[in-house]
């Protein structure tokens, strides 16, 4: 997954601020989008260590990614009371500091303890990510303005770097550890974090500009702004049904080792942060529109790939083939979004992700539902029907702009 904000049209009122790209605090700021995304990350990755995949009772899945995502919802509210009464640095630390005592406390209740206990842990996770994720919007502010795509680019690349590392330590882990001593080595990240942001010095909250009057509700209104508002949240959502069940559903389907699943996770998260860097270079010499056709046909091949094979050869061809395909989608769609929504304002910014986070969330949430109706082979329909839905978008997106083309000349005769 990558992080992005609207892209730069700067308004007046809101020039580009010149030295602050070299902020110290803002360059820590960001790296806080790694510990985004163990935390982000962790359930997916940790769940052979919670030996679910010799379990066929996918509700408790469900339950888990439910208390994931009820933690961030709980976090919008939470976070900006934290930042007016404590200020940037302290919000911070306590973010990272909350999510290392939540690890330390679900290393606590690993099995055999009662799957409750654990949905309350994962409740503090994601309530630590959505506090981490609302301080970061604005702690960056001033080197966003200063230079948005190279801000855009390091956190999204830090971010899926996050989710790579996660897979990657537990899969290897996972050979030679229990899950609590596991647990107990993730909770150090964001715990070394915190201790780096309680001595990191930060400006005064920035003031924000605001959008002029009107804007947003315009934006609101066209249908251009609402299909690709839903395809964000299908595409986001294809994604994070994979990273949440990858290494369940492999482990289950093909009997390969956790280990390997695990390593096959990280694999993915490993294709999307590569494909997403080259997607940086094809955007300048590839035209958009084709590459987003390619890249859902070729994400919708990949599912089914996954979903027919039966030996870890055509597992890692899946896995590579989605994962390349996914990762140029979400940056070409927030970049048309970014035109309908020019203004930075932190907490605007900062609510759209956490929601549309915990909404890529839920579909990994659905997925446990329909796993424990249907059975195991259910959990690839989802992306494989979310891209179908997303290549769908896709085609009313294209219409809505030629009829809008055709329209305006007409509008202003």
């Amino acid at each position: 997954m990558q992080v992005h904000w609207p892209e730069p049209a700067h308004a007046p009122g809101s020039p580009i601020e010149p030295g602050e790209l070299g902020s110290s605090g803002s360059r820590r700021a960001l790296l806080g989008f790694f510990i985004s995304g163990v935390l982000v990350s962790f359930l997916g990755a940790i769940l052979p260590s919670w030996q679910h995949h010799l379990s066929s009772d996918y509700t408790i899945i469900s339950l888990y990614f439910l208390g994931l995502i009820a933690g961030l919802v709980c976090s919008v509210w939470i976070s900006p009371r934290l930042l007016q009464s404590k200020g940037l640095s302290w919000t911070l630390s306590f973010a990272c500091g909350l999510a290392g005592a939540a690890f330390l406390y679900l290393a606590f209740v690993s099995p055999p303890w009662a799957h409750w206990w654990r949905v309350g842990g994962l409740m503090v996770v994601g309530c630590a990510a959505g506090i981490l994720h609302t301080a970061i919007f604005y702690a960056v502010s001033p080197m966003y303005r200063h230079d948005p795509l190279a801000t855009v680019n390091l956190a999204g690349i830090l971010f899926g770097l996050g989710c790579f590392v996660e897979a990657l330590a537990i899969s290897f882990g996972y050979s030679f550890y229990n899950a609590p001593t596991i647990q107990v080595w993730i909770a150090a990240v964001p715990a070394l974090f915190g201790w780096m942001y309680r001595r990191t010095r930060f400006d005064a909250l920035p003031a924000s500009h605001r959008p002029p009057a009107g804007t947003l509700r315009a934006a609101r209104r066209n249908p251009g702004a609402l299909l690709l508002s839903l395809l964000l949240f299908f595409q986001l959502g294809n994604e994070w049904a994979l990273a949440g069940w990858l290494a369940l559903f492999l482990s289950q389907r093909l009997g390969i080792s956790p280990a390997t699943a695990l390593w096959m996770l990280a694999l993915y998260w490993l294709a999307l942060l590569v494909g997403r860097v080259a997607a940086q270079w094809l955007l300048s010499h590839v035209r958009h529109g084709r590459m987003l056709v390619a890249s859902v046909v070729a994400s919708m091949f990949g599912c089914i790939v996954l979903a027919s094979t039966n030996n870890n050869f055509g597992a890692v061809t899946g896995v590579l083939l989605v994962g390349f395909a996914f990762a140029p989608i979400y940056p070409l769609v927030v970049e048309k979004i970014g035109r309908r929504f020019p203004y930075y304002h932190p907490g605007f910014n900062n609510g759209i992700f956490s929601f549309a986070l915990a909404a890529g969330l839920l579909t990994p949430c659905l997925m446990g539902l329909a796993a424990t109706f249907w059975g195991l082979r259910m959990v690839m329909a989802f992306p494989l029907a979310g891209s179908a839905i997303v290549f769908l978008l896709l085609i009313l997106i294209w219409l809505e702009a030629r009829l809008g083309a055709h329209a305006r000349p007409v509008e202003g005769a």
